[in-house]
């Protein structure tokens, strides 16, 4: 997983969550499976106006049995892009409460009839006293 240092030293995570999301865009996405961080979320019948992205990565590790099913070769090359089903997107954002949270996009494939991938609000997090 690909981290920046702001994304793990300034903040401090206070509640965990994993719980799905709907999330919209004031334009939809070029690419689906690649998705900007969204302008706006809905969890648990509540809107969530995205105010600012504060950091983004991605993590394309290949976990259970698609850690095994690839060659060292491509395994590698799919390590820095993902391959198909595989891999998260993940946004730092404060909404315009002044709340954090992390966001992410899974494009794990779920069955044959839900190829799509889903959003999931991972956790609140709160700022520490030397990131203000």
């Amino acid at each position: 997983m690909r981290y920046c240092n702001f994304c793990m030293s300034d903040f401090t995570p206070i509640h965990f969550f994993d719980e799905p999301i709907t999330v919209e865009w004031d334009s939809p996405p070029v690419y689906e499976k690649t998705p900007p961080c969204p302008q706006r979320f809905t969890w648990n019948g509540s809107d969530y106006p995205i105010a600012e992205l504060l950091a983004e990565w991605s993590d394309f590790t290949r976990k259970g049995r698609a850690a095994k099913n690839m060659r060292p070769t491509h395994a590698a090359v799919a390590s820095g892009r993902g391959s198909l089903g595989v891999g998260r997107f993940f946004f730092r954002v404060r909404i315009q409460s002044g709340q954090v949270f992390d966001i992410y996009y899974d494009r794990e494939i779920k069955s044959a009839d839900d190829r799509k991938g889903h959003w999931v609000i991972y956790r609140e997090l709160q700022e520490n006293e030397s990131g203000k």
